[in-house]
């Protein structure tokens, strides 16, 4: 996918116009594939909230894949390889994310948005501690499959300018929750902040020649181990 292109190609081959399909137009056809017929004022009303649901599917069919490929291909994966994926025709592809740029943005604000929403969900489930360490661990998995976005948003493409506000804005707050209530139960030292922690984490994520993934991860787990000394004895960050 190029940032000029106007046209995508259609599985047969040929080209199609990036207008909307009807599986995204709220005048689309009905189930049956005719054009939506004149019925009653109830009929009128329920269709375009059932297209628009089935656009919907196909925004989140194709964030999945494109997740996938990137992690496979690197963000420069083929359109098809990602339609074919989603299970959707490249027209739709495009049509939703018509530059390169509008798909690596969303992949990787819903990748943050997902690793914020897990904070409640682990306070919820875990002792304090258990659950600021389960959530470091995501997060080490969210960088570390990710170097592929990680190289496009540091390309210095001005579309990728307001992510990083993006990213401490939703990750902040969601690790600063997990802290706060794990240093109240002294379960871990008080003297780090949420965005230390970040910032400490990624960097341990950076690819080490010869090593995956595996290698950060045990990075990682020392850092957390670390957390552990000095609890309910050490001061709070400033």
């Amino acid at each position: 996918m190029t940032e000029h292109e106007n046209t995508a190609p259609t599985e047969t081959g040929s080209t199609e116009p990036a207008g909307p399909s009807s599986a995204d137009r709220p005048d689309g056809p009905d189930r049956a594939g005719g054009p939506d017929r004149a019925g009653g004022p109830g009929e009128r009303q329920r269709a375009p909230r059932r297209l628009r649901a089935d656009a919907q599917r196909n925004v989140d069919s194709l964030l999945q894949a494109a997740k996938t490929a990137f992690a496979t291909s690197g963000v420069d994966a083929p359109a098809k390889e990602i339609a074919d994926l989603a299970g959707v025709g490249v027209g739709t592809l495009y049509r939703h994310f018509p530059q390169r740029s509008d798909l690596i943005k969303a992949v990787f604000q819903r990748e943050v948005d997902a690793c914020a929403d897990a904070a409640p969900t682990l306070a919820a489930a875990h002792p304090p501690g258990v659950a600021v360490e389960q959530w470091l661990r995501r997060y080490t998995e969210f960088l570390a499959t990710k170097r592929g976005l990680a190289t496009a948003l540091h390309s210095g493409d001005p579309a990728f300018d307001a992510l990083p506000g993006y990213f401490m804005q939703r990750l902040g707050p969601a690790l600063g929750s997990l802290l706060d209530a794990a240093t109240a139960s002294a379960e871990i030292r008080a003297d780090i902040s949420a965005k230390d922690l970040l910032y400490a984490v990624a960097l341990l994520c950076q690819p080490v020649s010869d090593e995956g993934v595996t290698y950060n991860e045990r990075m990682v787990a020392l850092l957390i181990d670390g957390l552990r000394y000095g609890a309910g004895t050490s001061r709070p960050a400033s």
